[in-house]
């Protein structure tokens, strides 16, 4: 149906005409009906207003500030997080970890990243004293959690497997550990170290049992201190600890 507005501008337009030609002028030439201006306006606005927000979605997947963002699979870190590394299976191998209210976590928590860092001291044993000469050989377990929650760290994690806190050592051996979390590294480091790092997700979690020896004895320490020991049997406990880090980080 036609309203009344639209006939009554017809009328008007087509009387025009029929007086012009009444008066021996030449009647104007029919022109294409035109578009009104405020409906065409509106139908480009709501075709810009589309193609932006097409766009817009676009680069919010593309960048991943929104969708990209890493899974976290469940991690999370609570007050004390390094209270939930067990280390029992390290513990039944080596020596207990020292009671958690003798060290405290560094934390990091920010709308992009959670960060947790702590030392564990194992307890020194009877077994670990040499008394003929004073020496005590200590253990020491570093854990690092971090959990990222904008970016992926899966490119970086890759090109830094085989960088250690000194930069990239020559002498580190780096072996793939099959079927924990996304991708898992274990570094033998130069220094007698062994470092467990995992990647699942955005999460990144890591273990590091390093050693020491301390001379109680009075006076000078004696010149043929005892050497540090061999790490390397400990693999299969740093992995089963790591293992129960990770569920523990989830529950």
């Amino acid at each position: 149906m036609i309203s009344e507005p639209e006939m009554a501008g017809e009328f008007a337009a087509s009387a025009e005409r029929e007086v012009l030609a009444g008066a021996g002028m030449r009647p104007a030439v029919d022109r294409p009906p035109r578009v009104p201006g405020p409906r065409g306006r509106w139908l480009w606005a709501l075709g810009g207003a589309v193609v932006a927000s097409a766009v817009w979605g676009a680069v919010l997947f593309t960048d991943g500030s929104r969708d990209g963002a890493p899974d976290l699979h469940g991690y999370r870190l609570g007050q004390d997080p390094c209270a939930d590394v067990r280390l029992k299976s390290i513990g039944a191998a080596i020596s207990p970890r020292e009671p958690a209210d003798r060290f405290e976590a560094e934390m990091l928590r920010h709308a992009a990243l959670d960060r947790a860092q702590c030392s564990i001291p194992l307890r020194s044993e009877s077994g670990q004293k040499r008394s003929d000469k004073a020496w005590t050989v200590g253990y020491t377990v570093r854990v690092e959690i971090a959990l990222h929650k904008q970016t992926d760290p899966a490119a970086e994690f890759e090109a830094e497997r085989n960088e250690t806190d000194l930069g990239v050592e020559p002498g580190t051996e780096v072996e793939a550990v099959p079927e924990l979390g996304d991708k898992a590294y274990l570094l033998s480091l130069e220094s007698g170290e062994l470092e467990l790092r995992v990647l699942e997700g955005g999460a990144v979690l890591s273990l590091r049992l390093g050693s020491y020896t301390a001379f109680e004895g009075g006076g000078m320490p004696p010149d043929d201190a005892v050497e540090l020991p061999d790490l390397t049997p400990h693999k299969a406990a740093m992995i089963s600890d790591m293992r129960d880090l990770m569920t523990d980080l989830k529950g």
